[in-house]
């Protein structure tokens, strides 16, 4: 199966718009973007993963989570903190970098709507990441931000073809 995966950067809303098909089910895939065990085999591109140091999935909760390389100490976090959940539908966070209390480092954030649509055989996941700062948006699109996702959403195939052993 072809999957979609579309990445456009829009300047003058200041977002990342981010399309991606998975050949799996809505539960599945809403699952895999929101248990910490799960997004911990996927997130971030090989070979890094994610860490989670803290998830609670409900509105006024967040996620706090390091990259990290092996066994390596993480030296960066990231928090997302939920701000609207619909079940099943699509959920919003204010992403910010944290220390390792969730503390944020600085003042930069985006918002991220993911909205999930079920089809025929398949999901459709649509990222919208609006950053507070163009400078912050140029920077995202210009350093590897593209690749790493694509990274990370092949790897949430893999995770998700060893689930239905397709």
């Amino acid at each position: 199966m072809n999957l979609l995966f579309d990445f456009t950067v829009d300047k003058t809303t200041k977002s990342i718009n981010i399309t991606r098909e998975f050949a799996a089910g809505l539960d599945l895939v809403w699952d895999a973007f929101t248990k910490a065990e799960i997004l911990d085999q996927w997130v971030g591109p090989k070979p890094m993963r994610a860490k989670t140091k803290e998830m609670d999935f409900r509105v006024g909760g967040r996620w706090l989570y390091t990259m990290i390389i092996g066994d390596e100490v993480p030296t960066r976090y990231s928090m997302a903190e939920y701000l609207k959940i619909e079940p099943k539908t699509l959920f919003t966070t204010k992403n910010t970098f944290a220390d390792e209390n969730g503390i944020p480092v600085n003042s930069m954030f985006s918002i991220t709507t993911n909205r999930f649509e079920e089809g025929v055989g398949k999901t459709t996941v649509r990222i919208e990441k609006v950053f507070d700062d163009l400078a912050v948006l140029e920077v995202m699109a210009t350093n590897g931000f593209k690749e790493g996702t694509e990274m990370g959403m092949n790897n949430l195939d893999e995770y998700l073809a060893s689930v239905t052993g397709k």
